[in-house]
């Protein structure tokens, strides 16, 4: 780490980073037309990573943006009886995710920085929107007549400023004899020098030391999907419910399924997993919920084989079937 390392102040709009997205949806520098530019400063690696991550934020609210803009879609706050000071997250909905009779399909992401309507970051930053965001999953399902819920699993917490501590010096001890108390004053000052040249290192940009406070019942994307299940896809009126999950999000579906197997059973249609990390033996599910995966769940994964060649699979679940590529294409790959 340089001691040199320029602020850690990054502009918050995609204008004030100078890129837009084009009419094909891929980011451009609105100057020279290039591609986004991770190694930006040379030899700064934390400071290149810190601008993309500032970068990832703002393509975050971006999508958002899409979701409601181009989408149609309604941002709805959860939990649904959420007090005005407590942490809240949201998800996505169409107008007639709730009432269309017919059929629901519901988009899950994997894990990592990713957020609702995306499948993987650095694929919207480096490729196109189309390759990395869940809109054109969600505009062919409404083309074809199905309500879209999209959630967020992992919008889990907020982060506020740690409060500081005040630690009362020696001083504060006015009992003890002047002498005792100036020599502990002295060491106090010689221990905080010390701890400060350290903390000038670790922490060179003096960044704000930051902690949690998670959103009820949504505190993890496994609770996530079981609190959206209750509160919205149970409450649907659609015969049929359909979900796309990818990666970590197979793992959330499965472990829906665990806790609400009857109910799934009886809404779920089918499930299409990409990459799906999901395990049946580590999450401990059952003969039953097994035997219904292999029936109704076929999961894509990475694979050089031509699309839909079976791949063998260790696990007696879901059939394992090729995405027909092994490139980071289409949300199929858990990299973001």
């Amino acid at each position: 780490m340089k001691k040199d390392e320029p602020p850690l102040d990054f502009p918050d709009t995609l204008e004030g980073f100078e890129y837009a997205f084009n009419e094909k949806g891929q980011l451009r520098h609105i100057k020279t037309g290039e591609p986004f530019v991770f190694n930006y400063r040379e030899d700064l690696h934390r400071w290149n990573q810190k601008r993309y991550e500032a970068l990832g934020e703002i393509i975050t609210k971006y999508v958002y943006e899409l979701l409601e803009k181009d989408c149609n879609l309604k941002k709805i706050s959860i939990p649904v009886d959420a007090t005005e000071s407590e942490p809240k997250s949201f998800i996505f909905m169409s107008e007639d995710a709730l009432t269309n009779p017919q059929k629901l399909m519901v988009l899950i992401h994997g894990s990592g920085v990713v957020r609702a309507g995306q499948w993987a970051r650095r694929l919207i930053i480096n490729e196109d929107l189309d390759s990395g965001t869940q809109i054109p999953f969600i505009k062919r399902a409404m083309d074809e007549g199905y309500g879209v819920i999209v959630l967020n699993p992992n919008e889990n917490y907020i982060e506020v400023e740690k409060p500081k501590i005040h630690v009362p010096s020696s001083s504060d001890s006015s009992d003890e004899p002047a002498e005792k108390r100036e020599r502990k004053d002295k060491v106090s000052k010689e221990t905080k020098k010390r701890r400060d040249f350290y903390e000038k290192y670790r922490n060179p940009q003096r960044e704000k030391e930051m902690m949690q406070l998670y959103i009820r019942e949504n505190g993890s994307p496994e609770e996530h999907a079981v609190y959206v299940w209750d509160h919205f896809i149970a409450q649907s009126a659609a015969e049929n419910v359909f979900f796309v999950a990818h990666s970590y999000g197979g793992l959330a579906f499965v472990e829906l399924m665990i806790q609400r197997e009857a109910d799934v059973k009886s809404k779920v249609t089918a499930v299409a997993l990409t990459d799906s990390v999901h395990n049946v033996w580590h999450q401990e599910a059952g003969k039953t919920i097994r035997e219904w995966m292999r029936e109704n769940c076929c999961n894509w994964v990475s694979s050089s084989e031509p699309l839909d060649t079976s791949v063998e699979s260790m696990l007696p679940d879901c059939p394992r079937v090729s995405a027909g590529t092994i490139l980071e294409v289409g949300g199929h790959s858990s990299k973001q």
